[in-house]
């Protein structure tokens, strides 16, 4: 979920900071863009991090047997 945040973030930030043209007052869209291809960036790094991690992750069950017949 993270991976594909990332890149929406990514894509919404290259959007705002090299497309969009239009101005609100107050409001600097190209930099808004910029934070936002930052956070996707990081988001992006995170999941492939988090992702390494459950892929590398072992899980062993262990069952012990008992015969009381005394």
């Amino acid at each position: 979920m993270t991976i594909g945040l990332g890149i929406g973030l990514l894509v919404i930030g290259a959007i705002l900071s090299f497309a969009v043209r239009d101005s609100i007052s107050g409001v600097d869209l190209s930099m808004v863009g910029y934070i936002l291809m930052g956070g996707g960036a990081l988001a992006l790094v995170f999941g492939l991090v988090s992702n390494a991690q459950a892929t590398t992750t072992r899980h062993e069950e262990v069952v012990e047997h008992r015969d009381d017949t005394a």
